[in-house]
């Protein structure tokens, strides 16, 4: 499937601007999955100081705001090309080692309400298997719902408030996976959606990596395993390590953020 991105994100500030820098992954590489036909970043009221490939093998570019702007707009734009592959990514490896996506982080930590959905893969004759049904009774136990939760909310946290998007499910999913002893790591990118053009964010969803097959997508917001509709942008071994935008601004003014994402065929 040929997927066109338009992805603005534009950043306002109420006072000028002394400093900010930020991680930017929003350029998606080739893989399996997807090959770029073409692709931009723009940048309205900052530069790109550097860009390199870090440890997870994401496309990073370090954006500064200039001096006294109050506002600065980052614009990724371009065309990919996917693949269905069940979302089998498959034996991909940076030089991030397997053994550090089994390890848990703050947002991933399991504690009784992850262990008993994490209860779930062994009930079942083999992983694949046991994984997507973790993946559905992660939905049915945390229902998908906008505003309940916020971008630091943890595994156990979502699970307590029973309401999530899809960034939480993502993370439960990590969280258990990893509790039943599997690498497993979070991916950011887009997702095609046949009945609409315009987006509020992007999407987010997991990867487990099983003998055999290597890493294997799950989205468990949606319940199904990625196909040709997704293009991903990063990985991380949970959402801020592939979060499209991250970073710090010194000062004491107040920032607002609006998101502007179209994605078609």
């Amino acid at each position: 499937m040929l997927l066109q991105i338009n992805h603005t994100t534009r950043y306002d500030y109420d006072q000028p601007v002394d400093y900010a820098l930020q991680k930017v992954r929003l350029r998606p590489l080739p893989n399996a999955l997807q090959s770029i036909e073409n692709w931009t970043l723009d940048i309205d009221g900052g530069k790109i100081e550097a860009a390199y490939t870090d440890h997870y093998g994401n496309h990073v570019d370090l954006v500064s705001a200039e001096p006294g702007t109050r506002s600065v707009i980052l614009t990724a734009r371009g065309t990919a090309l996917t693949h269905d592959t069940a979302g089998v990514l498959g034996q991909a490896y940076g030089r991030a080692p397997l053994w550090h996506f089994a390890q848990a982080t703050a947002m991933t930590q399991a504690g009784e309400a992850v262990a008993a959905l994490a209860d779930v893969v062994g009930g079942h004759d083999d992983l694949l298997n046991g994984l997507h049904a973790l993946s559905a009774a992660i939905l049915a136990k945390v229902p998908y719902e906008i505003g309940k939760t916020q971008t630091t909310t943890t595994a156990e946290e979502a699970i307590a408030i029973g309401r999530g998007v899809c960034q939480d499910h993502a993370t439960i999913f990590i969280a258990a996976a990893r509790k039943v002893g599997l690498p497993a790591r979070y991916v950011s990118g887009y997702l095609f959606m046949p009945d609409r053009i315009d987006q509020d964010a992007s999407h987010a969803w997991a990867e487990a990596h099983l003998d055999g097959l290597g890493w294997v997508g799950f989205d468990v917001s949606n319940g199904v395993s990625p196909d040709e509709k997704y293009l991903r942008l990063a990985v991380g071994r949970d959402a801020p390590d592939a979060a499209p935008i991250s970073g710090l601004r010194m000062g004491t003014g107040r920032e607002a953020m609006i998101v502007s994402l179209q994605v078609q065929q």
